[in-house]
């Protein structure tokens, strides 16, 4: 055990982070646990697995370490740099002597659409065979991390829309008051180009509880976006208007 953490801690890069566990799956003895690693390549997924298997599990070491993968890799003799042309979809399973059981978690990550990631499902082996039962409780392990990281990706998604919305909606904000100024007079110019602007929201402490008020604050701030550049284009053909 010594010598296989050792050599992880070694290592320059940071060990593998899991984007989730599932629950624990108890049955007659057996217990069922799904993790999955965010991977974009093949070495990146069986590390992720090694690193299960030989440090995390090490102290009590799992029966089998179920695993699949889908990955987006660059095509041969492509650089990536070209767009999703660029790429193919790679996917593959390793039962680990759990025999079609790698096959069941790939099928859940192709119904889950789930790319860049390994899905790895650990079972505990009780000593009485299940029969297809197994089959029934990797699948429900595998589905559960899945949905989990696909909220996350979307959760992702819309922090980084809510950070470039709201740095469009300072930009127009502050393009509004340069307009609204010119018609006040200097005391009021200078008071209006010195104040500061307001502070960011921090949105990194949101958790995938958090999706649902994500996705209404990025629709908010998309209608104060078209909001402002209304008022933007009224305050400009106003201004632009013929002179007495």
């Amino acid at each position: 055990m010594t010598s296989n953490l050792d050599s992880f801690i070694q290592r320059s890069r940071p060990l593998p982070e899991p984007i989730a566990t599932s629950q624990e799956v108890r049955d007659r003895g057996s217990t069922f646990i799904a993790t999955i690693y965010r991977a974009v390549t093949l070495n990146e997924a069986r590390a992720c697995t090694n690193h299960l298997k030989n440090v995390v599990h090490a102290s009590k070491p799992a029966s089998h370490e179920i695993s699949a993968w889908r990955l987006m890799v660059p095509k041969n003799g492509k650089t990536g740099l070209g767009g999703p042309d660029d790429f193919r979809l790679e996917s593959g399973s390793d039962d680990d002597g759990e025999q079609w059981a790698g096959g069941k978690v790939l099928k859940v990550m192709e119904t889950q659409a789930v790319i860049d990631a390994v899905v790895i499902v650990s079972r505990w082996y009780g000593g009485i065979l299940l029969g297809p039962a197994r089959f029934s409780h990797i699948e429900t392990c595998s589905l559960e991390v899945c949905q989990s990281f696909k909220k996350k990706e979307q959760l992702d998604e819309c922090i980084l829309a809510l950070n470039t919305l709201d740095d469009t909606l300072a930009e127009l904000r502050r393009e509004l008051a340069e307009l609204s100024a010119d018609d006040k007079d200097g005391d009021q110019h200078s008071q209006s180009r010195n104040k500061p602007a307001p502070k960011k929201p921090n949105y990194a402490e949101m958790t995938e509880s958090d999706l649902p008020r994500a996705k209404r604050l990025v629709l908010a701030r998309e209608n104060a976006v078209t909001s402002v550049k209304k008022m933007i284009a009224k305050r400009r053909a106003g201004n632009s208007g013929p002179s007495t």
